[in-house]
């Protein structure tokens, strides 16, 4: 393994997640910082309350990218052997860390999202078919409830159950991972529930949402 390779991709994994999205298109395209208005998230959901849908797409498939590019870049120099355990778990140091500066991203003042669009990019890329089974669940609850919040919960509780009932990986991190990563968006999301046990949690098809 090249050193000098592994330092590379962790340096630009955590700088790759650390590109505020919401906060530069919100910016550059409307003068506002959607981290001052609605829930106070830069992430995909706030955006498309505060400044609509044709701003808060390209936010999310960017934010997705930025996860899958960072778990890729172990793949791109060749780190480790293809389908071994210890490219997987290269693969997951990486999209850690493009989390980690999504969350704390040292472009916007530490002040991030909650990272669940970057999580979605870096699960694609160590497992797809897990991945699209996670959406599958992700996208059943925000049809019925309209909720993204409970949605993106209901997804991460999923990807550990899915993980250890119906796929199989031979990375023992990945299964760790997995479980850090449910646990992990529970307590992102601990205003939402907050909120959602008042009955004060917005919808995402919300009638008053800012034109972009």
């Amino acid at each position: 393994m090249n050193i000098i390779e592994l330092l590379i991709t962790l340096i630009v994994s955590y700088l790759a997640g650390s590109i505020p999205t919401a906060v530069w298109v919100g910016m550059t395209f409307h003068k506002i910082d959607v981290r001052e208005h609605g829930s106070g998230n830069a992430g995909t959901t706030n955006v498309i309350r505060v400044l609509g849908w044709k701003t808060g797409i390209p936010v999310l498939i960017v934010d997705v990218f930025k996860g899958w590019f960072a778990t890729m870049l172990p793949v791109f120099f060749s780190l480790a052997e293809p389908g071994s355990a210890l490219l997987i778990n290269l693969q997951i140091l990486a999209g850690v860390l493009a989390i980690i500066g999504h969350i704390f991203p040292v472009l916007a003042g530490f002040r991030g999202g909650k990272g669940v669009a970057t999580v979605f990019g870096v699960l694609l890329a160590v497992h797809p078919l897990l991945t699209v089974s996670c959406f599958g669940v992700f996208l059943s609850v925000l049809l019925i409830s309209g909720y993204v919040s409970l949605s993106s919960m209901s997804a991460g509780v999923a990807f550990p159950i899915l993980l250890f009932l119906f796929f199989d990986t031979p990375s023992v991190v990945f299964k760790v991972f997995s479980v850090v990563v449910a646990i992990a968006i529970i307590i992102t999301h601990r205003k939402n529930i907050s909120r959602l046990l008042k009955g004060e949690e917005s919808k995402l098809f919300h009638k008053h949402a800012r034109k972009a």
